[in-house]
């Protein structure tokens, strides 16, 4: 550990014994537990907020997070003398999630529900989700016709462009569909009312952000946390979980039931789960990441994850079949 880690750690109330570096952040571990220093990507006023969830959680009875530890001076972002912004967070000795695991996943679905309960309770300075679904779809579809309209105008088109064109027709009605579900559905209304009633959701809740310690389960990284529909947790969940299942539809009932017998899912949120579901999100992320590019050159890596939002879409159609 370099020696400028070495004095942000003095100052905080520890009796640090050993350190080392883990991925970008330092463990540390001391007579008073384990820790996790890491630079602050939020601002003070965030990391208040994020405190004090943890608190709350930490009161509701749920004592698996990586809570935040204030310095000395009794501030929760600690500034070195050379500028940098660091944050303190309680760890566990404990590995991640393994997305190969049916069990682990399921666990993962019924601690996520768990929070989810928990995370209805109005905490002060937390920020609210500030597009519906319906305003992220139009936006979204705009800008996938700006792209299309880009491609088209290229006068010699490289093989991403020649692919994306030819694929475009197919996966942009999946977003129209997307649309129309939406439209009809009852998400607005179940939006608004997550707002109204300020409910939170983790905001990156996926494998990496599971722990599997020896006595449980832990939490880790609630930094994007907001207001929103709790859904949009779920969503990320399963797709992230999917993606590497190949849209198994017997693990997503699985999934779901292990959430649904601690957090019923209510009509309106299995419909913007099939909403989420339906929107082809990695030909939208693809074509825009094409498009802040240098469109001059496009890497084989580009062609192939393109390929693989065609595939995935495809895969993905069985399962929409029976939600």
């Amino acid at each position: 550990m370099q020696e400028y880690e070495l004095k942000i750690l003095d100052r905080y109330a520890l009796n640090v014994k050993s350190t080392r570096r883990v991925r970008g952040a330092f463990f540390c571990e001391a007579e008073e537990g384990l820790f996790l220093l890491k630079e602050a990507g939020i601002s003070e006023k965030r990391a208040d907020a994020l405190y004090k969830l943890g608190e709350m959680l930490i009161a509701a009875g749920y004592r698996g997070i990586d809570q935040l530890k204030p310095n000395v001076e009794g501030g929760l972002v600690t500034v070195s003398e050379e500028g940098g912004r660091y944050l303190l967070k309680r760890w566990f000795s404990a590995r991640e999630c393994d997305a190969r695991r049916t069990r682990e996943l399921m666990m993962g679905a019924k601690n996520l529900a768990r929070l989810h309960l928990l995370m209805r309770e109005p905490t002060d300075g937390v920020t609210m989700q500030d597009e519906s679904l319906k305003q992220i779809y139009e936006r979204h579809n705009r800008e996938l016709r700006k792209v299309r309209s880009f491609v088209r105008s290229r006068r010699t088109k490289d093989e991403f462009e020649l692919r994306f064109l030819q694929e475009y027709e197919g996966l942009y009605q999946w977003a129209e569909i997307a649309m129309e579900v939406l439209l009809e559905s009852r998400c607005e209304e179940l939006y608004q009312d997550s707002l109204r009633e300020r409910v939170m959701v983790h905001g990156e809740y996926n494998y990496h952000n599971i722990l599997i310690c020896t006595d449980g389960i832990a939490t880790t990284n609630f930094e994007k946390f907001r207001i929103h529909v709790q859904m949009e947790d779920f969503y990320y969940f399963l797709r992230k979980t999917m993606e590497k299942h190949e849209w198994d539809a017997r693990l997503f009932d699985h999934m779901m039931n292990a959430y649904s017998a601690i957090c019923p899912v209510t009509d309106r949120e299995m419909e913007y789960l099939k909403a989420r579901f339906i929107y082809p999100e990695k030909f939208w992320k693809i074509a825009g990441s094409y498009y802040k590019s240098n469109k001059a050159w496009t890497s084989v890596k580009n062609v192939e994850k393109f390929q693989m939002s065609v595939s995935q879409m495809k895969e993905k159609e069985k399962l929409l079949e029976e939600i």
